[in-house]
């Protein structure tokens, strides 16, 4: 007598697939948390810039330098 295998338990390709849907779901969940964190942290980031005051400091210590080597 013969027996017949199903193909079903042997094949893991199914298994494998949802795996990696499971592994990608999760990194795309990770990364949509560290979005939603960092922007809340850079949106702030702009109202310093805006006023200048820093920009202004880099400026005038370039040209500082700049005169130096006149």
């Amino acid at each position: 007598m013969k027996v017949i295998k199903m193909g079903v338990i042997e094949d893991e390709a199914a298994q494998t697939s949802a795996e990696f849907v499971l592994l990608f779901g999760g990194i795309i969940v990770i990364v949509i948390i560290a979005i939603i964190v960092y922007r809340n942290y850079t949106s702030g980031l702009g109202k310093e810039l805006a006023n200048g005051s820093e920009i202004q400091s880099v400026e005038n210590n370039l040209q500082d330098i700049i005169s130096s080597f006149s």
